[in-house]
């Protein structure tokens, strides 16, 4: 049977526009998906279903197929997305009015079930102090977009299901997977998880960006997907950026926690997974191991948690630190008795000295305000800073005029029983057929669904857990990672000697065959790749080397107490430190830095999408052998 080839056309909703038409134009492809939700946009989307009960979808995802819903049936592309949001069976019939309206035959189907808001009180989804969340979707998993392509759609449709389910279900009824092929499963959920944040994979946000062809935008990704679940990620011929193992890895790395990736139809093993370049922009995927799903799904929960607003200060040429302290004191003095409930300051930037720009004379200093009260941080607040205007610090000017607050979200995570989860396929003629529950290990493994770390979690100075050991893995042969006293010891990872022995899983200091090397004082980022990203509150950190003895020095050295040291805002958190010796990386989930959520969050990278870059600026004593 031929390879299913599969690309992706959105990463985020508000993506680029044109990569629908980019995708369908550039090559064939047998399916096109879209993934348009996140935590943050269940909640946006949570809130404008509060103004139209109608609404609730990706409005973006309608003008897209408006523009290419006729250029997809012309190709032949069948077509898979979560853009339905919290609304998939509203958006499945605007698609027919479209379809109808251009004269398109097109069978569209969509998928149910994820939307537990009906059901929260009974499923025991309130919160202590939030109350009644403002949406309640379980991730659901690939066998309801299997069900309705196997009816003969054109057109799925899905409200929150996992990110890499998109491309699973093609794969799954493409190649009539059982749902116990827990191998296939895997590797497709490697593709998936790959392509679902689109120009990532080809290059986007890559932290050797300089390396790659930019004169074009990065193009989006596909992926020539085989029976047995292994995979080839590439590109269509022509487009800006790059596949390389490299790009492939730091995408891998993205919002992930330990080697045992749980979803609702699989847990896929991080640490199996094999990388292989394949030709100019193909890269292999194989060997990806899979076993049974836990027995629990996650639940993404958005509340409404108050209202927030934030002024920032401009402060330029001498004395900053001085400036500073004098705009804190005099807006803290200002606030009085109606402080909000959280105030927070942020000091962005170093003037240079003798600036040449008054840009390199510039500092700003951020003030971001949460309160349950909307006048508490509206124009009482920003007002406030503007009334400092000619009785402040020398040079005062702002970013912004006073504005109104803004009401935030919290998000939860809750996970229930399998079994409370009704998926149903509604199929292109209207049958309404339930998708029968995932297949559960009785080993509980850490819910994971949509990327989110898992919860195994030691604290600097601890002993790691070994995510293989605290985990059973019923698979029907155990990959020669798992085996050893440490899980990993010994383990080759691609294109580079052994994992130090003692220096994959412990938090401590460790023995390091550079020890006694000649050192030079260089950033990280030198021989060492990042990325990172957020699930919730928590936020993750993956970091790859480039070269065998480049990984042989990083395993030793990158700890969990180094990484406390390099990056002071994460101390005094939860920190799990996972080593993956096939990709050449340790990844790091630390728990809480990110708060409540992005929309709660007042930290200036409320996503933690720049933690890898500050991570890699820091100096650091590298091996001369190494560099």
């Amino acid at each position: 049977m031929t390879a299913l080839r599969i690309g992706n056309a959105s990463g985020f909703y508000g993506d680029r526009f044109s990569a629908v038409r980019e995708m369908l134009d550039g090559g064939p492809l047998d399916v096109l998906t879209g993934d348009y939700l996140a935590e943050l946009t269940m909640l946006i989307l949570g809130r404008g279903r509060l103004k139209d009960p109608d609404a609730g979808y990706a409005a973006t995802f309608l003008r897209q197929m408006e523009e290419c819903l006729g250029l997809a049936a012309e190709r032949g592309t069948k077509i898979v997305t979560n853009a339905g949001g919290l609304n998939p069976a509203g958006l499945a019939a605007r698609l027919r009015e479209l379809a109808d309206r251009l004269g398109v035959e097109v069978r569209i189907a969509h998928v149910e079930g994820d939307d537990l808001l009906p059901r929260a009180k009974e499923l025991g989804l309130h919160h202590d102090r939030y109350g009644a969340p403002l949406t309640a979707n379980a991730y659901l998993g690939a066998w309801g977009i299997a069900e309705c392509l196997d009816a003969g759609a054109d057109i799925v449709v899905t409200g929150r299901v996992t990110d890499a389910s998109l491309v699973v279900g093609p794969a799954a009824a493409r190649f009539g997977w059982a749902r116990d092929d827990w191998d296939a499963l895997a590797g497709a959920t490697v593709a998936g998880h790959v392509l679902e944040c689109g120009a990532q994979a080809t290059g986007g946000n890559y932290a050797f960006f300089q390396e790659i062809y930019n004169v074009k935008a990065p193009g989006f990704p596909l992926a020539e997907i085989e029976a047995d679940g292994s995979c080839v990620i590439t590109k269509h011929d022509g487009t800006g950026g790059a596949v390389t193992v490299e790009t492939v890895t730091a995408q891998l790395l993205y919002e992930i926690g330990g080697p045992a990736y749980a979803g609702p139809d699989v847990t896929t093993w991080f640490d199996t997974i094999e990388l292989e370049a394949a030709g100019p922009d193909r890269v292999r995927i194989a060997g990806t191991r899979g076993s049974p799903p836990p027995e629990t799904t996650k639940v993404c929960l958005n509340h409404l948690g108050g209202h927030r607003n934030e002024m920032t200060f401009v402060l330029t040429g001498l004395d900053i630190e001085a400036k500073a302290d004098f705009a804190r004191a005099r807006l803290e003095e200002a606030m009085g008795g109606a402080r909000p409930a959280k105030v927070e300051w942020t000091l962005v930037g170093t003037p240079k000295e003798d600036p040449e720009t008054q840009g390199e004379a510039t500092a700003l200093l951020r003030c971001a305000v949460l309160d349950p009260d909307p006048e508490r941080v509206g124009r009482a607040f920003s007002g406030a800073v503007v009334e400092l205007a000619l009785a402040a610090y020398p040079g005062f000017t702002m970013t912004s005029p006073p504005g109104k607050a803004s009401p935030y979200g919290v998000y939860k995570p809750a996970y229930v029983v399998n079994a409370e989860i009704q998926q149903v396929a509604v199929l292109p003629d209207g049958t309404r057929r339930a998708v029968a529950g995932a297949h559960a290990t009785a080993t509980p493994v850490p819910p994971a669904q949509g990327g989110d770390p898992s919860t195994i979690v030691n604290l600097p100075g601890q002993a790691a857990v070994d995510p293989a050991r605290s985990v059973e893995n019923p698979s029907t042969t155990t990959p020669a990672t798992r085996e050893g006293p440490t899980g990993f010891t010994d383990a080759q990872p691609s294109g580079g000697g052994p994992v130090p022995s003692g220096g994959s899983l412990h938090h401590g200091e460790e023995p390091n065959p550079f020890a006694d090397a000649p050192t030079v004082r260089v950033p990280l980022g030198r021989v060492a790749g990042a990325r990172s990203g957020d699930k919730g509150g928590d936020a993750n950190i993956g970091v790859w080397a480039r070269t065998g003895e480049q990984w042989r020095w990083l395993a030793a050295f990158l700890t969990a107490e180094r990484l406390n040291a390099l990056l002071p805002e994460t101390r005094g958190l939860p920190v799990t430190r996972h080593v993956l010796p096939n990709l050449r990386a340790v990844n790091f989930v630390v728990e809480g830095l990110l708060q409540e959520g992005v929309s709660a969050s007042t930290r200036f990278d409320p996503q933690g999408k720049a933690l890898g870059e500050w991570l890699r600026s820091r100096l650091v004593d590298v091996p001369e052998a190494v560099l």
